[in-house]
């Protein structure tokens, strides 16, 4: 009985689990929520064959455990072509820095929900992965509380020890509840020391998590505006289409009302800005509208599509739909502050909704839970690559130094993101190109247009 079962013990295993690979492999196929998202799937069945003999162990394995299974057997299988979706993290500080191509840069370590604990953790691991220097400018009790409650002692010492990590002393912050008028009366918070920062030429760059009026008031009053440029506007990058080319959204929420020369400006500060941090050679600029023609809109629409359309130093390709601003057809949006804010609010919910609508799609019963785990991991970087708040920070465009505002809610990873945004636009001659914008008027329209 025992030579028996040795005897066809191999033969068995390796038909049946041939026959469940194949089984499991053509239900993906046939999925057409799976075979939409995953598009080498129709190599899956040969790609089975070659490796059913290394990836299942046993039968019974398979059949009473059909999670695990689509774990540790079927991701192998997929040729998980959304992984070159995420370009980011996982490739960023995988060449050695050179220390001598580090910049300074100057953070606001207590601004934002989780401050400081999560953006100190966030400033420690792009140093490990961005050739930058910190200014971590913070309260220092509150520093040291955060270095022992999340156990940051090794990497917060090592930081130092090397030249890359300095605590800069600041006196108590700028709460996201108050006015952003809060920066003049406390004069030592932590985001004014880091204005002071860049104003000085120790940093090149500020970032900040917290207040963004408040960010926004400081920049003004301590950077000032650059010539020509009556309002700064704070720009987004969104996600489309094309992984590689993002699209730049502003004003995202700077400016609630504005006069048409305002949106003519952010066209002329967004166009330098994609050009050389995106490296967008001729970018196109749209204006977000309820129409294609000309001639739809409100006034201040009608207004400003004139003044860009008139404009040589930019690329104007004509208004912009909703529908169109993730299409990859544009590179650079205009809008006033108060509809760019409800357009990235509106983003921010996309990804986990979208989540939850293909969860509740998918079928039900032990197929369904294969499907679901073997799509977890693609489902979830879906979500991230919509989800703005993943995205770091924006830019605000228009003062006279870079200043990159964080989410509120920004915890480690998204503050190396916004990091990594900081870095590209000093290192990229940004303040160089929009000082160019002073030599001559910006603006150069009737007064009464204006």
């Amino acid at each position: 009985m025992d030579s028996d079962t040795t005897k066809f013990s191999g033969p068995w295993k390796k038909t049946s689990r041939t026959r469940a690979i194949r089984r499991l492999v053509i239900w993906y196929r046939r999925n057409a929520a799976v075979t939409s998202l995953v598009d080498t799937a129709a190599s899956s069945a040969t790609a089975a064959g070659n490796v059913a003999g290394n990836v299942v162990s046993s039968a019974g394995s398979v059949m009473t455990n059909a999670g695990s299974m689509a774990g540790s057997v079927l991701q192998p299988l997929v040729f998980d072509p959304l992984r070159r979706l995420q370009g980011g993290d996982s490739l960023l500080g995988q060449a050695a820095i050179n220390d001598h191509e580090r910049l300074w840069v100057a953070v606001d370590g207590m601004g934002g929900d989780h401050a400081p604990g999560a953006i100190l953790q966030g400033c420690l691991e792009a140093l490990q992965r961005l050739p930058l220097k910190i200014k971590f400018v913070a309260e220092p009790e509150k520093v040291l509380e955060a270095i022992k409650v999340m156990e940051l002692k090794d990497l917060f010492e090592e930081a130092k020890a090397a030249g890359y990590l300095e605590i800069v002393h600041s006196g108590p912050s700028v709460g996201m509840d108050e006015e952003a008028t809060a920066v003049r009366r406390k004069r030592d918070a932590s985001v004014n020391v880091a204005m002071d920062l860049v104003k000085k030429g120790d940093a090149l760059a500020v970032y900040s998590a917290g207040n963004s009026g408040a960010l926004m008031a400081s920049a003004i009053f301590r950077l000032g505006r650059l010539q020509g440029i009556d309002r700064p506007a704070i720009g987004a990058l969104f996600p489309t289409k094309d992984p590689g080319q993002p699209v730049l959204v502003l004003d995202v929420g700077a400016n609630m009302d504005c006069k048409p020369t305002y949106l003519h400006q952010f066209a002329l500060l967004g166009n330098i800005y994609s050009r050389d941090v995106l490296q967008i050679k001729k970018p196109r600029v749209g204006l977000l509208n309820i129409g294609e023609e000309s001639c739809k809109g409100n006034e201040l629409s009608l207004q400003t599509y004139e003044l860009l359309n008139n404009e040589n130093r930019l690329h104007f390709k004509g208004n912009c739909e909703g529908r169109d601003v993730l299409s990859g057809h544009f590179d650079v949006v205009v809008c006033d502050g108060f509809t760019g804010n409800v357009l990235l609010k509106f983003l921010e919910s996309v990804g986990s909704v979208l989540l939850d609508v293909l969860r509740a799609e998918l079928p039900r019963g032990r197929r369904g839970k294969v499907g679901s785990a073997f799509l977890r991991s693609n489902l979830k970087r879906i979500k991230k690559r919509l989800d703005h708040a993943e995205h770091g920070g924006a830019l605000l465009l228009g003062v006279n130094g870079i200043c990159v505002i964080g989410h509120g809610s920004s915890k480690a990873l998204s503050v190396v993101s916004a990091l990594r945004l900081a870095h590209s636009a000093a290192s990229h001659g940004v303040m160089e190109d929009l000082a160019k914008l002073q030599e001559s008027p910006v603006l150069n329209i009737p007064e009464a247009a204006r």
